[in-house]
């Protein structure tokens, strides 16, 4: 426990560093020992933070706070090119849905990909029997979507039911797309499932540059 206190402490330490300080720490141990360790801390720092016995200051909150959203947006951005470079390669990158998810696979040269919907959001259209869309020479390498002439696959809205989709078409309550992506059961299901769908194309061959990225 001393070491993740530590740990903590380091990491605001780190938020009200100087740039130019920052910019010198070097980036040469990013094992997975690494990041073990520091999602352990990171937790203990969310507890820290809503403890009543606290001393944070507010510069020091604000600082903490800006120095993850920094590393949020990064990991997010990093989250989102898993699918980048997926065959065929004319397909532009589609839209990944806020409050949801893209689950997408490459089958007899067509790029397909399923949006899902987080608990409590639906898709602004109905797409029961729609459960993924394709990019293909078929198509002329542009989404075959409901939403003519963009990227945008389907769109999740805050919503009490969710009616608007498929079953598998939603991730299930206290799983979300993130959530979902921590544990390999959870994204092996997701994974299998979508491939299962995918065989009802009855198209030879495996699916390839299968992967799952969350908005």
């Amino acid at each position: 426990m001393a070491t993740l206190k530590t740990t903590a402490a380091w990491l605001c330490l780190l938020a009200v560093m100087p740039r130019s300080n920052q910019d010198q720490v070097p980036v040469n141990n990013c094992s997975d020992q690494l990041l073990e360790v520091l999602s352990a801390d990171l937790q203990v720092a969310l507890e820290c933070s809503i403890s009543p016995s606290a001393t944070w200051s507010t510069q020091q909150t604000a600082a903490l706070l800006h120095y993850m959203k920094n590393v949020t947006d990064v990991l997010h951005k990093h989250q989102l090119s898993e699918c980048h470079g997926a065959e065929p390669v004319e397909c532009p990158e589609p839209r990944v849905p806020e409050n949801g998810g893209l689950v997408c696979a490459t089958l007899a040269n067509r790029r397909y990909c399923k949006p899902m919907c987080n608990h409590g959001y639906d898709f602004a259209f109905i797409r029961r029997r729609r459960l993924f869309d394709e990019c293909s020479e078929h198509t002329r390498y542009k989404w075959r979507s409901q939403y003519i002439g963009g990227n945008t696959l389907g769109v999740c809205n805050e919503a009490t039911i969710q009616v608007a989709g498929g079953k598998t078409a939603y991730f299930p309550k206290d799983n979300s797309c993130l959530v979902t992506k921590t544990s390999d059961h959870k994204y092996s299901e997701i994974i299998r499932a979508f491939t299962e769908e995918l065989k009802g194309l009855h198209f030879e061959g495996d699916a390839r540059g299968l992967c799952l990225v969350c908005g």
